[in-house]
Parts: C-alpha cells; structure tokens; sequence
C-alpha cells in the first residue's frame, strides 16, 4: 500500500532534511558544474523500475542528485537563474503535502486567498496597487497570456478564430514573444521588431514610425511589449514614453518584467511609468530568490482576463455568487488544476520581510556595479553595454578581428566552466561575443565577484 503511518512520514521527511542540510553546508565548496558527462549522468539514474518498493533506500540517491546537478551558489551567475530560498523550499514541502489545488476558493479556501494576497503584496510593492493577477509556472506562460489577453481586448479570437495582428516589440525581447505569437495564432511574422538605442532601450521614434506604416498599410495593430530588464544586458526600456505611443494608438500595453520588475521595490524610480501597462509579468523565482517554479501575471482589469480565459463546464461552475466563496482562478488563466505556488512565497516574506529582499536587490545591484568596475581597470578586459540592472556583458580583448576575439571568449568562458570555480554564461552584444554575468544571487558577496575576475583571467592565460 502507499500510505505511510505518521511516525514513518517523518522518518522520510528527517531522511530529505538531513540531505537538503548537508547539501547546504557544502555549497560553497562545490563545484558550480558537475565534473561529469551525458553517459555517467544516464548510469547513475537509468535501469528498471523497481518492481518491489526501496522503502527508506529509495532517498539513498538524493545527494547524487545534487552532485550531478548545477549548483546555485554563491558564484552561479549564469542566466537569470534565482538562488532558490531555502526557507521558501521548506513551505514548498507542505505545500506538496496539502496537496491543494489552487483552482477556486471551494478547492482550496486558505490557497486562494493566500494567492490573492500575495498577489496584492507583489503589486503594491513594485508601484502598481489595484493589480490583480495570477501565479503562473513561469515568464514565458505569462507573456503567452499577457498578449491573449491583448488579443482579446483589440482583435477578438475567443469564437470565430484569430485573425492577423501586429505586435510591437525591441529588438532585445525575450523569445517567448516570438513562441506567443506563434501559439496565438495572429503568426510570427506579425511580431514588428523595433530598434533599440545604445542603450539597448527600445527606440519610441521608430515604434511610432512602426506603427504609422503597418496602419498606412491597413494593417491591425494589437499591443506593445516593453521589456522591464531584458535578458541580456537588463536594459529597461522608457516605460512612460512607451505607455503614451499605446494609450495615443489604443494599444495594449504589456510590460515583460520577468527578470527586472522585482528590483521596482528597491530601485522604483527606475521603473517609471511601470503602473501605466495593462499587464506584468515578474518572476519570483528569478530576483525574489525563490524556487522553481514561481512566476505571476499582473493585470489591470480581470474583466479583460475573464473575457480571454473563461469557459467553465458544469462540473466545475460555482454555486455561490458570493464575491469570495465564488472566486474561481480558472476563469482567470490557461489553468485548471494548479499546484499552490503562492504559498511559498507568502511564507518567504513573511520570514524574512519585504525589507530582507529589498535589501538583497540593493545587494546585487551594487555586485553588477563592482563588476564593472573591476572589468574597467583590469587591462585586457572591456565592458561591452551598460549596466542598467544586475546583468554585466564584457569580454576579454587584447587585440585582434572580431572573429578571432569571439572564438577567443567563447573558449575562456568554456574553461572558466570547467573549472567549475564559477558559473557565467553568455549573449551577443551586437554581434560580439559576450561573457554574461546575471547577480540575482542572495548568497554572492564580494570575494565571489572577484572571482570572476580571476577565473577569467586564468583562462585567458595560455597554460604551458
């Protein structure tokens, strides 16, 4: 049988703690990337399904898991990657074990109005109060709704299919933009790529010409993505300049804040113009450090949402109109069966308070800046964008044609990931080929900076 007595649950549940304990008491020591390949990760986890239950042997394995997987510590700078709350991975357990659906008030009473609360924190404290929303798997969900939601607003689709609409967004959005467009059925073609300054910021002269032509040209303009932090150099587009070219064309507006918009509660005045947008989506599991997976669509008016997403079948209609008891999150998102992702993150504030993560913010803000310091006086080393937020493109270049200086730092960076001391990525910076570090870390201090630095360093040098 499945079912556990009381006294054996908390015997798995010590067993898992003792291996997430000792996996955090060795994170500063590990190797970012694991000294391993494809066949030795497969060895390790493949061959049959047990026919006869391991029983407690089953949990052996954990710290293997670890082992041969990427590890978030202090020197993981790659993508934008949170570092994962240990505190909010506990609340994550219980979370797993109430086992709710967080789909309306009569599945889950206390899930949905510990949803509907954070909801309210998160929105209040990046400068949009009266923001509704809903907690979503990730940014790219987010996005795909956002811009349904822009759809149906402009160019309904709901009953008789989708038609051909222009999207407006910088030549630095995210893919998902493309993939919405794509899924959404107005095509990617439809998706009008917008210049951006030396700034990477989204050019409003050349949106406003963008949309002058498509409408000279009879064609149906939908919405506008900015982007609040973009994935490469975290350049924040003019929000409010953005906001008046939509508001003067009757077009949607979403912001793509997945990766920046967290950081409007320690830097607001960086985010100007951010409660002007119809819609938000921002990641938790990226700049407010919790685990995966933990992302929310913010949105003006759920009307328009209950327009986009709303078809309930009898099974599932409410038999209340009462305002609380009758609210039903389905009818606000793709999602019908939706695991209780809020929960985490309540517990995650509350532990540590809004001022703990204001603080960490400030915390990377400050890395990224002295990173780039450390780049500027280092010889050989040059910055390659701004740094607007905590993302940080630079490169090594001690001469050379372009190629030669690409094929150059995209081996440094292979061998600073071998090493394993640090973790970095990388991106295009106008065609050049950039070492990519993101701080969205809690757990980087200064030393961890310089890390970089040497480990950059060291691979350049040629070993004899």
């Amino acid at each position: 049988m499945l079912d556990l007595r009381p006294d054996e649950f908390r015997a798995v549940v010590n067993q898992v703690a003792d291996a997430a304990e000792q996996f955090l008491a060795g994170l500063d020591g590990r190797r970012v990337t694991p000294d391993t390949s494809g066949d030795s990760v497969a060895a390790a986890f493949g061959g049959p399904v047990p026919e006869d239950g391991l029983r407690a042997g089953a949990l052996d394995d954990l710290a293997v898991v670890g082992e041969l997987g990427r590890v978030t510590n202090a020197r993981f700078f790659g993508y934008v990657h949170g570092s994962g709350d240990p505190v909010a991975a506990a609340a994550d357990l219980y979370a797993s074990v109430i086992n709710q659906n967080a789909t309306a008030w009569r599945s889950s009473p206390a899930g949905i109005a510990i949803e509907r609360t954070v909801v309210g924190w998160l929105a209040q404290a990046i400068g949009c109060p009266g923001f509704c929303g809903v907690f979503t798997s990730g940014g790219s969900l987010a996005n795909l709704m956002g811009l349904a939601m822009a759809r149906e607003s402009r160019r309904p689709a709901n009953e008789e299919g989708a038609r051909p609409g222009v999207v407006y967004a910088s030549a630095e959005a995210h893919m998902s933009m493309h993939k919405a467009l794509a899924l959404l059925g107005l095509g990617r073609a439809n998706l009008r790529v917008v210049p951006v300054d030396d700034r990477f910021r989204m050019r409003v002269d050349a949106l406003e010409q963008a949309i002058a032509e498509d409408r000279a040209a009879g064609r149906a303009a939908i919405a506008v993505v900015a982007t609040a932090g973009t994935v490469n150099t975290g350049a924040i587009d003019p929000l409010s300049e953005i906001a008046r070219v939509a508001r003067d064309n009757d077009l949607w507006l979403h912001v793509d804040g997945a990766y920046g918009a967290p950081a409007a509660i320690a830097v607001p005045a960086r985010f100007a113009g951010l409660a002007l947008a119809d819609s938000i989506s921002l990641d938790a599991h990226k700049w407010l450090y919790q685990p995966l997976d933990c992302s929310v669509l913010l949105y003006r008016d759920p009307a328009i949402a209950r327009t986009t997403f709303a078809y309930t079948g009898d099974y599932a209609r409410s038999l209340t109109d009462d305002p609380v008891e009758g609210f039903a999150f389905f009818e606000e998102t793709i999602e019908l069966s939706r695991r209780l992702r809020a929960l985490k993150l309540w517990v995650s504030l509350r532990y540590h308070g809004l001022a703990g993560f204001r603080e960490a913010i400030r915390a990377d803000l400050e890395h990224a800046r002295m990173l780039a310091r450390l780049v500027e006086s280092e010889p050989g080393l040059e910055l390659l964008a701004p740094v607007e937020l905590s993302a940080v493109c630079f490169r090594m270049n001690d001469g050379g044609e372009e190629s030669t200086l690409n094929a150059r730092n995209a081996e440094i960076l292979q061998r600073v990931i071998r090493e394993g001391r640090v973790y970095l990525s990388n991106a295009s910076i106008r065609g050049a080929f950039a070492l990519r570090a993101c701080f969205v870390n809690h757990r980087t201090t200064d030393a961890d900076v310089e890390a970089i630095i040497a480990a950059v360093s060291a691979a350049a040098t040629p070993r004899t």
